[in-house]
């Protein structure tokens, strides 16, 4: 089922409030003039609320991405959906997206 495509403005969160960004956005393809994120492309977290050793295992800093679209790529690498699996570090929660463009969307 196609789902909307993320971009570098979308509203991405650890489960512990952290914003997260990707690290490297994709120049070539733009989404309602935002460029677009690949899936092989760590996110960075920042706020992230989880409390570290010896109280949690946080806070969250990275996230990877374990799905993405299958039939839309930019250069070869896919593209993130709007309901794209994550994986965060340290907690192993994953991203929430809350908000994406509504206009452009994969399988």
């Amino acid at each position: 089922m196609p789902g909307f495509l993320l971009h570098v403005g979308a509203t991405v969160m650890c489960m512990h409030a952290g914003q997260a960004e990707p690290t490297v956005p994709d120049f070539r393809v733009k989404l309602s003039g935002m460029m677009a994120a690949w899936q092989t492309i760590p996110w960075a977290i920042v706020g992230c609320t989880l409390p570290p050793p010896p109280a949690a295992n946080g806070p969250d800093v990275t996230a990877t991405w374990i799905t993405a679209a299958v039939r839309v790529k930019s250069m070869g690498i896919p593209l993130l959906l709007f309901d794209s699996q994550s994986i965060c570090a340290a907690s192993g929660t994953p991203l929430r997206v809350v908000l994406t463009q509504m206009r452009v969307k994969g399988i």
